[in-house]
């Protein structure tokens, strides 16, 4: 394998994983509220399917952009009003999303393009183009270095220059602020917090309007910007794989975005692991490439995560004492 190959093959793993981050950071917030959101898949189709939708008539893909996160927020919304207010079972209302993401994106996409779900293909200022970054023609030639840059570096879309930003700035609102601080604590202690004055249901709901903020751009990034239009069930799963990234990194943002990665790989190998032939096996079946991400997801959380402890309040609604 050439260095190009390698470069290659590393820059869609970044492209890949892209969601995954946005999707698993979006979760962190809501975990660390003390609050489990199985619904992340659910806000990242319906934002796929508003984005997309509105880029589509709209013309632009800022303005789709908008109304993915809008979307999703809404539904984290939703998701807060059953599980806080009404102190609802947290995963029924998470499953509860991801059932009427699917369902309706759908319904909607045929009702509105008649064509089998999928909105019309986006094409020019209607999805997110590609970033050069300065100097990346000039050093295009230069030995290693020249190809790290233009091709591996530069030229992705803003979404996945956000996505890797947002790490060490979800850091540092979760480790190094006021906000942060309370975040953790009512997801480990809300009878503390609210005994220090602080409003348990309010936090747990600022919480959710950044996990509605974060899926919405990962949901925006698969439809706008990764591909050209809203597909059926287009996530795939992958809020899914984004909730046991989050788990295996132990609710941390620097591990997240490594087991994101490492899942992105996987991903990114499907392609070029196709047409495989294994000696005395075969050629690999194409099923089994495509479920290796979920594979990897199963031994992971089955053998080699080791104790994970969520927060304590996880799931646990809560109840302020008269």
């Amino acid at each position: 394998m050439t260095l190009l190959d390698v470069i290659a093959l590393l820059d869609a793993t970044i492209r890949t994983s892209t969601p995954l981050v946005l999707a698993a950071l979006a979760g962190l917030f809501a975990e660390r509220a003390g609050l489990v959101d199985i619904g992340l898949e659910g806000k990242m189709l319906a934002a796929a399917f508003a984005s997309a939708a509105m880029a589509a008539g709209t013309g632009s893909a800022w303005a789709g952009l908008g109304m993915g996160v809008v979307v999703s927020v809404v539904l984290a919304l939703l998701h807060g009003y059953a599980s806080i207010t009404h102190r609802g079972n947290q995963v029924v209302s998470g499953l509860a999303i991801n059932i009427l993401a699917s369902g309706l994106t759908v319904t909607l996409g045929i009702a509105w393009y008649q064509r089998g779900g999928q909105t019309p293909p986006l094409e020019g200022d209607a999805r997110f183009q590609q970033i050069a970054l300065p100097f990346a023609d000039t050093l295009r030639d230069v030995p290693v270095i020249g190809p790290i840059w233009s091709e591996l570096i530069s030229g992705h879309q803003v979404l996945v220059y956000a996505a890797f930003l947002a790490v060490p700035l979800v850091s540092w609102i979760v480790y190094r602020t006021r906000f942060g601080l309370r975040l953790r604590a009512v997801g480990e202690n809300p009878a503390a917090v609210d005994t220090a004055g602080i409003s348990v249901t309010a936090l747990r709901y600022q919480a959710l309007i950044l996990t509605g903020i974060l899926c919405g751009l990962a949901g925006t990034y698969l439809s706008v910007a990764q591909n050209a239009s809203f597909g059926r069930d287009m996530t795939a799963g992958k809020g899914y794989l984004a909730l046991a990234a989050l788990i295996f990194a132990k609710w941390k943002p620097w591990p997240v975005m490594l087991t994101c990665l490492l899942f992105g790989l996987l991903d990114a190998l499907e392609a070029r692991l196709q047409g495989t032939v294994i000696p005395g096996f075969g050629e690999v079946p194409v099923q089994l490439i495509q479920a290796l991400p979920y594979i990897l997801t199963v031994v992971l959380l089955a053998g080699f995560i080791g104790r994970a402890t969520a927060p304590k309040a996880s799931g646990v609604p809560y109840v302020k004492e008269r």
